[in-house]
């Protein structure tokens, strides 16, 4: 009797894992999601391998040639360090801005913290090609800030012009990125104890240390949840790149967007996207894994 009553709660639980309820209810989410993204993604993947003659077009065929010349182009080689670069540079930057102003929104009292939430993310309601055409008109060459520095003696006319830079991309993704680390890190101060902070200071501990060695390691997993959002948006970002950056200053969504309408290469662009999508893919899942194991190896 007490083996029968051991076998049980496996029975049960066999039983649960059998059921095709949660399976039925989640295929016409799955049918959706592969019909609009799967069949795409398989599309570009088949055409990446076709080859491109420029007095025929595209030749059906089977090849690496697309990939070998991503991947050995010193040409391509310098977009993709590029991109990266500057998604790293945008990563960094979010996290100093993101979450102090995530920190200093959670100790609001109402109803300031919920308007200034809401004019924290209203962002995210606009348009990022309007923001961006935004950021043209503060940082072009007749921009409110070239104007100010060369008003104030600070820079001259051209050296204000932030256009088709590094430094323009990078201010523009942060303005376009910065609410959804603060969506991320607030979310992870919403489980934090302000008790916790109040013993730290009792203990004689400043509000810097406090900060320091008690908030952030507790909203760690809020940061890098929202570092690896962060990244993944700025290294396949498109338009943004586009407009501020312009053929001077490619990145890779933008080289491959030149292939297929500039050189109408498909196949080559085709190339550039799923070399961009596994390139994200491996970084995105291998610093998630390491974390993973940083956070197993500390907590035990």
């Amino acid at each position: 009797m007490a083996e029968l009553v051991s076998h049980l709660p496996s029975s049960s639980h066999r039983a649960r894992s059998l059921n095709p309820v949660p399976w039925l209810l989640s295929a016409p989410g799955a049918v959706f999601f592969l019909a609009l993204l799967g069949m795409p993604l398989i599309m570009t993947l088949i055409l990446s391998f076709n080859s491109f003659d420029y007095s025929v077009g595209i030749v059906s065929s089977f090849g690496l040639e697309n990939y070998i010349e991503v991947l050995q182009d010193s040409y391509f080689h310098e977009i993709f360090l590029r991109t990266y670069g500057i998604s790293i540079a945008v990563v960094v930057l979010c996290i100093l801005i993101g979450v102090p102003e995530a920190y200093i929104l959670s100790r609001m009292r109402s109803p300031w913290r919920s308007l200034f939430l809401v004019i924290t993310l209203a962002p995210l309601l606009i348009s990022v090609v309007v923001r961006t055409l935004g950021w043209v008109l503060l940082i072009g060459g007749n921009g409110l800030l070239g104007k100010f520095l060369e008003g104030s003696g600070i820079a001259e006319s051209s050296a204000g012009n932030l256009m088709y830079t590094h430094t323009g991309v990078i201010l523009a993704l942060v303005h376009v990125l910065v609410p959804l680390m603060v969506i991320s890190v607030w979310a992870a101060l919403q489980k934090l104890d302000p008790a916790v902070e109040h013993a730290g200071l009792s203990l004689g501990a400043s509000h810097a240390t406090v900060f320091r060695r008690v908030v952030i390691p507790q909203v760690l997993p809020g940061i890098l949840s929202g570092s690896l959002i962060v990244f993944a948006l700025s290294a396949s970002a498109f338009a943004t790149p586009a407009i501020i950056g312009g053929r001077r200053l490619k990145v890779a969504a933008t080289a491959a967007y030149d292939e297929y309408l500039s050189t109408m290469n498909w196949p080559l662009g085709a190339a550039i996207a799923i070399v961009l999508l596994v390139a994200n893919v491996v970084v995105v899942m291998s610093y998630n894994r390491m974390m993973e194991r940083r956070f197993r190896r500390t907590l035990g």
